[in-house]
């Protein structure tokens, strides 16, 4: 489908010989993490499609990573959007790009309610760089590893697009501070893709918190459930041809292709780097930012953080292919008195995750998939909150993005929200690596006369895929 010159050629397999360092490929980005190439190809105008929107009045949407997030959660509400039009398609697996080729994609676009044929006339590339140089692109939605996520954001933000940027914020905390940094300095929208605080059950028990019906917040227990792995196989093999693995391993630290430790060759399923240390810190960091966040919000803290961490936790061998971090307890101490419980556990009976919140004058405790709430004292349920006591509006995160590229209004999740709730859990992440109790500055953002931690805010020595000079 399509012309084969769209798309960037494929990188030589990787050997010993070929292999680039992550000092080198950094090198090649250009210094500052987000150095924007000049286009390889300029394609031809993009055509628009029936709706009242003018072509020209359109957000033009590039994709960057697709996915198996991107095809089934991130694309929807962007495609059937008659505000947005899709100009640009990124991703290191040439068949990827092939959109409308993927098996079962004509299903999920009627599931969804957007129609394959938009797909059509837009620029494809493996490189993301040569996406963010296409002058029809206003805005990006980033779906990609997490190791990806900071030195694509920041490289947005170079070229002045908007961003939406899939959670968690990066790998470090560190990191996270200079996204948030950049993208206020800049003149773009930014919105954190966490969905927790687009449903309605959810929203409830934030707006319910948030406007006393609890009384006074005493005690927050947040959860997330570890699915079991399968044993991946290890055996290194050729690249396909396809991939460009030298840009799928960005910037960083180089090893052989292995099938299960990157994502399904040919076909739309879980990838393996989810559980790999050099490209995410696993259930910990990555899911437990949706719960995270929504404590941070119904605490009234998104833009701080807890002063206390203490954390234990299960760490495969390093030398593991599969190697994040599995179950987990972490317990944290605000400097207001309330303390938070953080619980990862295999086969979890309350379902995708809860947050709980104890107060005062009663409890309520909201959960994800399937969506629902409990209280006592019941009447909890019933209280009216109103909107200039809890002032924010329940849409889905990228109709909330999509609102505020058009209006240029601040976002309900933000780049410093979403850093300060990624750093929630990377404070957990880094107190079960160091098996003690840490004290945390959340204005200075670091662990006070504690060089050994203030390392890991920085990143760890050869398992962080990036660092920042």
């Amino acid at each position: 489908m399509g012309d084969e010159r769209r798309i960037l050629p494929n990188k030589k397999q990787w050997s010993p010989k070929t292999a680039m360092s992550r000092r080198r490929f950094l090198a090649r980005l250009g210094q500052a993490a987000g150095a924007v190439a000049a286009p390889l190809f300029v394609p031809g105008a993009v055509l628009g499609f029936s709706g009242k929107t003018a072509p020209s009045n359109r957000i033009g949407i590039g994709f960057i990573g697709l996915g198996r997030q991107a095809i089934h959660a991130n694309m929807s509400v962007f495609m059937r959007s008659g505000y947005c039009q899709t100009v640009a398609l990124c991703d290191v697996d040439r068949w990827r790009l092939h959109v409308e080729d993927i098996p079962n994609i004509a299903a999920v676009a009627r599931k969804n309610q957007w129609d394959v044929a938009l797909l059509k006339d837009t620029l494809r590339t493996t490189d993301f760089r040569e996406l963010l140089a296409h002058k029809d692109v206003d805005a990006v939605m980033i779906s990609t590893p997490d190791h990806w996520h900071v030195p694509m954001a920041l490289a947005a933000i170079k070229a002045g697009k908007d961003v939406a940027l899939e959670k968690p914020i990066g790998l470090a905390i560190a990191h996270g501070r200079v996204l948030a940094d950049a993208a206020a300095r800049s003149k773009i929208v930014f919105r954190t893709d966490s969905n927790w605080r687009s449903e309605p059950e959810l929203f409830r028990v934030a707006g319910l918190v948030r406007t006393g019906k609890i009384g006074q917040i005493k005690r927050i227990r947040f959860a997330v459930p570890i699915y079991p792995v399968p044993k991946p196989n290890e055996a290194t093999a050729p690249v396909p041809e396809a991939l460009d693995y030298e840009m799928w391993q960005g910037p960083a630290q180089r090893r052989p292709y292995v099938e299960d430790l990157v994502h399904p060759c040919g076909k739309i399923g879980r990838p393996g780097w989810y559980n790999n240390r050099l490209y995410c810190d696993g259930a910990i960091s990555n899911w437990g930012h949706h719960p995270a966040d929504l404590a941070q919000w119904a605490n009234d803290t998104e833009r701080s953080g807890p002063v206390e961490v203490e954390g234990r936790g299960e760490f495969p061998p390093i030398d593991q292919l599969y190697n994040t971090l599995e179950e987990f307890h972490v317990r944290y101490r605000y400097a207001s008195g309330v303390e938070v419980d953080y619980i990862g556990r295999k086969e979890y009976p309350d379902g995708e995750g809860y947050v709980r919140f104890e107060g005062t004058e009663g409890w309520i405790c909201g959960w994800r998939a399937p969506n629902r709430i409990e209280a006592e004292p019941k009447s909890i349920l019933d209280a009216e909150v109103k909107y200039e006591d809890f002032p924010f509006v329940l849409r889905n995160e990228k109709t909330d993005f999509i609102e505020c590229v058009r209006s240029r209004a601040q976002t309900l999740e933000d780049a410093e929200v979403g850093h300060r709730a990624s750093t929630v859990v990377q404070l957990g992440y880094i107190a079960c690596q160091l098996g003690r109790k840490l004290t945390w500055d959340p204005d200075k953002e670091e662990f006070p006369g504690d060089d050994e931690a203030n390392r890991l805010v920085r990143g760890q020595p050869g398992l962080p895929p990036w660092s920042i000079a």
